[in-house]
């Protein structure tokens, strides 16, 4: 039986790990940290991810949870509407829906599909080997006929296997995530734009309201108090956003750093990267967590094939990064002509074509998994 070496539980990496296996493959996933614990917050599990997960045996489980319905779209801080989108609309163009869950339900999700034995926590990776296949780890070497680096943004194994590339780059913004109990009143799943800042919030499957921030700040600033920050920053914006600020319990800040270079290929001998390790993008379209699906099934089907795999993979995900990347630029302007600039824009845009953002989005949420 072929045996396959994961580096790391994250979605990707667990998502690869249950596809191989459902192709008859042996599969050991190596995960440093001792237990999985919910790193991040909410994710969106677009109509293309859902697909995969409908391949890979889960996706009923995530599908029972509520779809995002009704209006959506971008916001000013007054709460006045720039543009807007209907997610039902969405959903009949697409055939799924969006899903919006905690990322530790979507882990939760995966870890159960796997065979008893597959995940070892508490073991991290050491040097990896592409040309044998080795790993090297605490335990002892391990060697595979695949090895899958799953290992994140700050991948070892893509420093190891493309040095001369340049690795992550800070995007000049800085992110809080926060999950709060649902207040009275509806929540609309929107994005506020304002002068370079940004405020998101969703409602996730269990009932909870996940909400996202960013704005322009040095790399490794933090706050005394980032929930005081949070607010200094939006507390003036419409409701219910300070409200939703002032439950937090916990806010998590992240700085956004993403590969503005494309990597030349996804794998190098028995090595294949998935997700984060070869493609990692701003959260602007909600799909990184999505593409890393794409990729598992992906190089599941490719395995034996490795040039294949990344023939399939680079051209869509750089895609993918690069729309998430404008995106990214379009929100963060911050000079008042160029606000007012871009909003009339968008809100034009909207009124000669309502469909106009889910044309946009065809080629991404249409994408389905290969045969």
């Amino acid at each position: 039986m072929a045996h396959a070496v994961v580096v790391g539980a994250g979605i990707g990496g667990l998502a690869a790990a249950l596809a191989l296996q459902r192709r008859g493959w042996e599969v050991t996933v190596c995960e440093r940290a001792s237990r999985l614990e919910p790193v991040g917050a909410g994710l969106a599990v677009a109509p293309n991810a859902l697909r995969v997960l409908d391949a890979l045996g889960v996706g009923e489980r995530i599908r029972g949870l509520s779809a995002l319905q009704g209006a959506a779209g971008i916001r000013r801080p007054d709460g006045g509407w720039i543009s807007r989108t209907d997610a039902t609309k969405a959903a009949e163009r697409y055939g799924e829906p969006v899903i919006l869950v905690h990322r530790a339900t979507l882990v939760d999700a995966l870890t159960d599909g796997l065979a008893p034995g597959t995940l070892r926590l508490g073991l991290p990776a050491g040097d990896v080997d592409a040309e044998t296949g080795t790993v090297g780890t605490a335990d002892g070497p391990l060697t595979a006929d695949l090895v899958v680096a799953a290992d994140g943004l700050h991948s070892a194994v893509r420093a190891t296997l493309f040095p001369a590339h340049p690795g992550p780059v800070y995007t000049g913004v800085t992110s809080w995530r926060i999950v709060v109990p649902h207040p009275d009143g509806t929540v609309i799943p929107s994005e506020t734009w304002g002068a370079g800042r940004v405020f998101g919030t969703a409602v996730l499957g269990d009932g909870r309201v996940y909400c996202y921030a960013t704005a322009p700040a040095p790399a490794g600033g933090r706050a005394a108090d980032e929930k005081a920050e949070m607010l200094r920053l939006f507390g003036d914006w419409h409701e219910p956003i300070p409200a939703l600020i002032a439950a937090a319990a916990e806010v998590v800040r992240t700085d956004i750093r993403c590969l503005d270079e494309p990597l030349p290929r996804y794998h190098a001998g028995k090595v294949a990267l998935i997700g984060d390790a070869a493609h990692a993008m701003t959260p602007n379209l909600g799909q990184g967590a999505c593409q890393a699906l794409e990729d598992a099934l992906v190089l599941a089907r490719h395995a034996d094939d490795l040039p294949a795999y990344s023939a399939a993979r680079l051209a869509r995900t750089t895609a993918v990064a690069r729309a998430s990347r404008r995106i990214a630029r379009m929100a963060g302007l911050n000079g008042p002509l160029a606000e007012r600039l871009r909003n009339s824009a968008m809100s034009l845009g909207g009124r000669l074509g309502p469909d106009l953002v889910l044309r946009q989005m065809d080629p991404i949420l249409g994408w389905r998994p290969p045969t």
